[in-house]
């Protein structure tokens, strides 16, 4: 009996009987034709706006490659047409063509890979009706789709392009949570920063001390003289430029010294509950003292 060919990759199965002296030649053929259909990588040279991608019996052609790298210089979108189209195939493509490539088989629907981009492809060699599927368009991670959009990802992937949409409460904003990234709202963060913008220190009581920021973070500082009159140095520390310090005498009784050692200034608050605000100007000294009765 007369040889006949896989369904997909075109290899030869030799008839019984058949090619005495010759099978040789024909089942070396065989092994390039499966070699190249699992690891074969072809160059394809691209042209105009059309190209057949051909697997043919019994020989080794193009259309065999497992990996097709697109070239050439074609003048517009390349449709490549897989044939024949009652064959089974799956590509990866690499497209370097300079032009996007649009890959049919039949009227089932067709795969777009744009130039410069990758793309895991497969035609069901379903005939005159075949469809080309991009294995990559929806993929899921752990059973959940991922829909984001090419802009999406490029937003995550160091995007330049800003937009100046307002931020509400419920949008989302993506945060490294010890190594996991989640979704946290607006509103979270805004509760977390307000709650962290100020260090609030426990109320110095003592008749003398030094407050010094260990950490470049503005404080507000309660002081209670209700027991005895307090001297309080105001250090610098840690402080950036602009950040403040406000010391609260939340006593009526006694009085409250403050001293600001980097320009020998010092401010006073006698009986009555007050407020005093130092900020640094230059990170040696505080330079602008307001205070506020009640």
């Amino acid at each position: 009996m007369a040889s006949t060919y896989t369904a997909n990759i075109g290899v030869e199965k030799i008839g019984s009987g058949e090619q005495s002296g010759t099978w040789g030649t024909t089942t070396n053929t065989n092994f390039d034709i499966i070699d190249r259909a699992i690891n074969g990588v072809g160059a394809i040279t691209l042209s105009g706006t059309s190209h057949t991608l051909t697997t043919s019996d019994g020989i080794l052609s193009e259309g065999g490659n497992k990996v097709l790298v697109l070239g050439g210089s074609p003048s517009g979108t390349n449709t490549i047409t897989i044939s024949p189209n009652d064959q089974d195939k799956m590509f990866f493509v690499h497209n370097n063509s300079g032009q996007t490539a649009t890959f049919t088989q039949g009227s089932g629907g067709n795969v777009s890979i744009p130039d410069g981009s990758k793309g895991l492809i497969f035609a069901d060699g379903a005939g005159s009706g075949a469809k080309v599927t991009d294995l990559l368009d929806g993929f899921a991670f752990g059973g959940t789709k991922v829909t984001a959009t090419a802009a999406e990802l490029n937003l995550m992937d160091g995007g330049t392009s800003a937009g100046t949409t307002a931020v509400a409460d419920g949008d989302g904003i993506v945060t490294n949570d010890g190594g996991t990234m989640r979704q946290t709202t607006a509103a979270t963060f805004s509760t977390y920063f307000n709650a962290n913008l100020v260090t609030v220190p426990s109320a110095i009581t003592s008749s003398s001390a030094t407050l010094t920021p260990s950490s470049a973070q503005s404080i507000y500082q309660k002081v209670d003289t209700s027991s005895n009159n307090v001297a309080l140095t105001l250090a610098i520390g840690s402080l950036a430029i602009g950040q403040y310090i406000i010391v609260d005498k939340i006593s009526s009784s006694n009085t409250l010294t403050l001293s600001y050692p980097g320009s020998s200034q010092g401010v006073s608050l006698g009986n009555s509950a007050s407020f005093a605000i130092a900020i640094n100007q230059n990170g040696s000294i505080f330079t602008f003292i307001e205070s506020v009765k009640f």
